[in-house]
């Protein structure tokens, strides 16, 4: 039973990490109709933003972080928005795609040349420490990685449902062309969606990173989770993407443990087919009709 407790937080606190970038996938696409398969390696970039911060910038932990933040917010956001989205996205979603997959292998590559392949240390922002709880062994750090996830997750919904600017995003997300009639600055709602998914991106690659360690590789397994993730919990919902978030960190964490640690990565592609099979609009997703 204490081993069984022990995986599950461990589980939870993985997953609540995947649901950052999983949040992020749903938040883009719910904006501007945009599928970013680089997802993955914008949550791999900031914790190297953080290593240039510290060793190339003489920083120390917490100034390079917020270094991270900013420079995050400006090449995965403005940038991303403007140099990316904007041209490919006038020709339609599957020219888009492709222009992510494509930032996704030159942030890939960049990172690789420039800090080499070899993985990088970082440091722990928690206490390295364990405590007892029902006899389990329960570490700090994922305790506060959990938190800190759901803090950040719960305040984004906040800040969507009890805000003049959230509520403005949510119309813009629906339907632009009445939100801009109504007044709305469609244009900046969806920069600003933008924005907090590097903001998002950011917060995930600062906590996996100390457990993960700094690789440019982090980024194929990463995206690939958020991405089934996000679908497997709906992909109009931002809570759908946490709930799948969450529930592929429990299953990797159980699957490891009494099934088989070779085939635990196949099992976030078994929910997913058997979510695509079952209920394609994922678990607490809407379906969305279309005129034929």
């Amino acid at each position: 039973m204490a081993e069984f407790i022990q995986i599950i937080v461990s589980g939870l606190a993985a997953g609540s990490i995947y649901a950052l970038a999983a949040v992020g996938f749903t938040l883009l696409w719910q904006a501007s109709q945009t599928i970013n398969f680089a997802q993955g390696e914008f949550v791999m970039l900031p914790a190297f933003f953080v290593l240039v911060g510290m060793n190339f910038l003489g920083l120390s932990m917490w100034p390079a972080i917020l270094f991270a933040l900013v420079l995050s917010l400006l090449v995965l956001g403005v940038l991303f928005k403007k140099l990316v989205v904007e041209p490919m996205l006038p020709h339609g979603t599957l020219p888009l795609v492709i222009a992510t997959i494509a930032l996704g292998l030159l942030l890939k590559e960049s990172v690789k040349e420039f800090y080499g392949a070899t993985a990088q240390p970082f440091p722990p922002i928690f206490p390295q420490t364990v405590f007892q709880a029902f006899g389990a062994n329960i570490s700090v750090q994922d305790i506060c990685n959990l938190a800190i996830s759901m803090l950040a997750i719960g305040g984004l919904q906040l800040f969507l449902n009890r805000t003049r600017t959230g509520r403005s995003m949510q119309a813009t997300a629906q339907n632009p062309g009445v939100a801009e009639i109504l007044g709305v600055n469609v244009r900046r709602m969806v920069m600003y969606t933008f924005l907090i998914n590097a903001a998002l991106a950011t917060i995930a690659s600062v906590l996996i990173s100390p457990i993960y360690l700094a690789k440019f590789s982090n980024g194929e397994t990463l995206g690939l989770v958020a991405f089934i993730a996000a679908i497997v919990g709906g992909f109009n919902q931002i809570r759908g993407a946490l709930v799948g978030g969450l529930l592929i960190g429990v299953i990797d964490n159980i699957s490891a443990l009494y099934v088989s640690a070779q085939y635990r990565s196949a099992m976030p592609l078994l929910l997913l087919i058997a979510i695509i099979l079952l209920r394609p609009q994922g678990l607490l997703g809407t379906s969305e009709g279309r005129t034929v």
